[in-house]
């Protein structure tokens, strides 16, 4: 008679999975761009990021501990998925770095996707089935996060394949346009060459 409470309690747990939201930042050139988030040890934190528009589609990530050592560091990087757990107390930062480029802005879109608290274990809570129960549920969020994050990151790319073939095409149509001009300018130099190249000269 305890699956009824146990299906409730995975239904509560599903309808209360908080809302994952993306952020859009611009970068300047020359610029970095820092966020926070203070968390306790243990949790799990996320960081997925897309860089959207700019340049040649690459940023510096570097995230730090809250003892200012680098826990994570990427070069010239176009998206990425670094997942780590909080070694200590204290404020995280991460950080988009656009220093290697002279002049082109980047627009980079990232979630921070932060954990559960790790819980404490009660000496009282022997039931294992209950346990077992409560890493499934801690599981089954975990992968609906991860694919609401991939589906967001392919709706970007996407995007941006579709704005690099519409600029393309453009292209392709005006370099096809520019030959066409050339094709008739040359067949009427041509055809003006020839004529007078044929042409009688009468003598006075």
């Amino acid at each position: 008679m305890n699956f009824l409470p146990n299906l409730l309690a995975i239904l509560v747990s599903l309808i209360s999975l908080k809302s994952i939201e993306c952020y859009f930042v611009s970068i300047d050139a020359h610029a970095e761009e820092c966020f926070f988030d203070k968390v306790t040890s243990g949790t799990k934190m996320s960081l997925m990021f897309e860089v959207a528009e700019g340049g040649f589609l690459d940023i510096d990530v570097k995230i730090y501990g809250p003892d200012g050592n680098v826990i994570h560091q990427g070069d010239r990087e176009s998206n990425g998925k670094y997942t780590f757990a909080a070694h200590m107390d204290g404020v995280y930062k991460y950080c988009f770095s656009n220093k290697m480029s002279t002049m082109t802005p980047k627009i980079v879109m990232f979630t921070m996707d932060l954990g559960e608290k790790p819980k404490e274990i009660d000496a009282g809570d022997t039931d294992a089935n209950h346990q077992k129960l409560s890493e499934m549920i801690n599981e089954l969020s975990t992968s609906l996060t991860g694919v609401k994050h991939e589906q967001e990151y392919m709706e970007v790319r996407e995007r941006i394949h579709r704005a690099i073939n519409d600029n393309t095409n453009s292209r392709v149509v005006l370099w096809s346009f520019f030959e066409a001009l050339v094709l008739v300018a040359m067949t009427l130099g041509q055809v003006y060459y020839l004529k007078r190249f044929f042409e009688v000269r009468r003598v006075v």
